[in-house]
């Protein structure tokens, strides 16, 4: 780790409101067997539960964009999915299509071999391309960093880049890496992106929805948002009445 980073974990409002934890959860619809009844059917599913987004496949923009018009549910999809190793050339192309069907999130992957062969200027052009277009969209660019894959040092560099790039998010991990990201990885991108750049996390329980907020994160993402927000909507229907009881 660089010694010059002091992480610090800052105590952040408590999550107390149904809207606090639906307002900041995608709901993740980019398995490849999912059938278009499948998605449909989430794209509904999550209109009704008031997600902050739903992570659908490029070839899915198109049906999410009808489902999900009128609704506060924005439409987000992925470039570079899911290893990052796609040339720029065809990551900036397929961003430019996602935007012009009506994604309003783009989530490019980076290329965790190049950072490890230290192609900084590399990543950072591609990121910089990919934020321009986003941006003149009036969208919203989440940089997915692969946090297994890459030391720290490198995790610090990226987290520089997003801040010089004006990306939106950084984003943990894509869920089809070799492993999940450690706590201490959101306390290390929250405390270099600080609150220029934003974190999103991968989460598949309320538990760790609790745990990612605590250490920073501003945006979830998740397999089941549904059974998450059940739980949760379970946990707030339990304090409220133990809360009466005790009056």
């Amino acid at each position: 780790m660089d010694s010059n980073v002091n992480i610090q974990q800052e105590e952040r409002p408590a999550l107390a409101t149904y809207e606090d934890i639906a307002s900041r959860i995608e709901h993740s619809l980019t398995q490849p067997d999912l059938n278009e009844e499948q998605t449909s059917a989430a794209l509904h599913k999550a209109r009704a539960y008031g997600l902050a987004a739903v992570m659908v496949r490029p070839s899915d923009v198109d049906i999410a964009v009808r489902i999900l018009d009128g609704s506060s549910v924005r439409v987000a999809s992925v470039a570079g999915f899911p290893h990052g190793t796609s040339t720029t050339a065809t990551k900036l192309y397929e961003g430019r299509d996602l935007l012009r069907r009506g994604a309003r999130e783009v989530s490019l992957v980076v290329h965790p071999g190049k950072m490890k062969s230290r192609q900084f200027q590399h990543v950072e052009t591609e990121i910089l391309q990919m934020s321009q277009s986003c941006h003149q969209s009036d969208a919203i660019l989440k940089v997915v960093f692969e946090t297994s894959y890459l030391a720290e040092d490198l995790k610090i560099i990226l987290c520089k880049m997003c801040k010089r790039t004006e990306a939106d998010y950084a984003e943990t991990d894509t869920g089809y890496g070799p492993g999940v990201y450690a706590t201490a990885d959101l306390a290390l991108l929250k405390t270099i992106c600080k609150d220029v750049v934003k974190i999103k996390a991968t989460v598949s329980s309320l538990e760790q929805v609790h745990a990612a907020y605590a250490a920073g994160a501003e945006r979830f993402g998740s397999l089941d948002a549904f059974a998450i927000l059940d739980a949760w909507k379970a946990e707030l229907e339990a304090k409220a009445k133990a809360a009466a009881v005790s009056e």
